[in-house]
């Protein structure tokens, strides 16, 4: 990571900068995996399983026996850590519920704010080395607790073609039975068209990375979709009593997530900065993802400020996913 010293403000447009995608040849890219699901279907999915992620696929759906594998494989720990978090996300969502207060605005007429349901929800959970099963809760609790009569979820198999455990036990818990094996465009293509195996979905929600999000915005069009996300990205605010152990840590948190992520360390600690940047390589190292996050930190900066004022203006200037 590069460091960077008080940069005057004519400058911080460019240094704060996402990175740029070749959106023209990304859309073309895109385009075509789409195009061969609506005109293949279920046999395209299975093409472009093994095409893009290298695995053989027979059925793409997940039967009950997987689930009930992927539940005895998991220990305990994370089970009940899983099972907790569930609780907490409910905790929260429930309240988000509305009251149907009616209002007669004048004799006889009765006005009032009826939230329905999405009747069919596709969710997609990004799989691969670093399977967001967290991330099932999110989506699923929420669906559940509006009412949503189906939800389907899309997530890449493993080199072994099942889907991690994890997500799996996560579906389970927030009651979602209808999981498939499939990831990247091709899973948007399937839930915004519908194939034999994959029913075709009103609005589909979860991250994802460049392709999964340009199939997003591409199928809009046909269904609707939560946001067009970008790359994952984190800035980090810190002082000279920050650990710097903490701060390399949460950098390459979101570092490891894609090589088009972008990670930021703003500072008003000169000496702080080179920690971070020492501790940031040292914690590298072992990395099980260390190519995707050498890329992303390729891009990323830690820029040093004299005070906590510019600081949080530079801050509030980048307007970070995450802060």
């Amino acid at each position: 990571m590069t460091i960077i010293n008080n940069p005057p403000k004519d400058e911080w447009k460019e240094l704060l900068a996402r990175p740029a995608l070749e959106a023209e040849s990304l859309h073309d890219a895109v385009g075509a995996v789409i195009r061969e699901v609506r005109e293949k279907g279920d046999d395209a999915l299975r093409a472009l399983t093994q095409r893009f992620d290298g695995v053989s696929t027979g059925a793409l759906a997940v039967t009950p026996e997987e689930f009930s594998e992927a539940e005895l494989s998991l220990d305990d720990a994370l089970k009940n850590a899983i099972q907790l978090a569930h609780q907490n996300i409910y905790r929260f969502h429930i309240t988000q519920k509305t009251k149907e207060d009616r209002v007669e605005t004048m004799p006889g007429v009765w006005c009032w704010r009826k939230s329905v349901a999405i009747d069919k929800v596709g969710l997609y959970i990004p799989g691969g080395n670093a399977p967001l099963f967290s991330t099932v809760l999110m989506l699923g609790v929420p669906a559940k607790i509006a009412g949503s009569r189906e939800i389907v979820l899309c997530t890449p198999p493993q080199k072994n073609g099942q889907v991690h455990p994890a997500v799996l036990f996560a579906a389970s818990v927030a009651g979602i039975s209808r999981v498939f094996k499939v990831g990247g465009a091709q899973a948007i293509a399937a839930m915004a068209y519908g194939t034999a195996s994959i029913p075709q979905v009103y609005k589909i929600f979860g991250p994802g990375n460049q392709y999964v999000n340009c199939a997003k915005s591409l199928v809009q069009s046909n269904v609707a979709i939560d946001m067009p996300a970008g790359p994952s990205e984190v800035c980090v605010l810190a002082d000279e009593t920050a650990n710097p152990c903490y701060v390399a840590a949460d950098l390459l948190s979101q570092a490891e997530h894609g090589a088009d992520s972008q990670v930021l360390l703003v500072t008003t600690s000169a000496p702080l900065a080179e920690k971070v940047k020492a501790e940031v390589e040292k914690q590298l190292g072992p990395l099980g993802r260390r190519d995707l996050a050498e890329g992303a930190l390729s891009r990323s900066r830690i820029v040093v400020m004299d005070n906590m004022e510019e600081a949080t203006e530079m801050v509030n200037e980048y307007a970070p996913e995450h802060l």
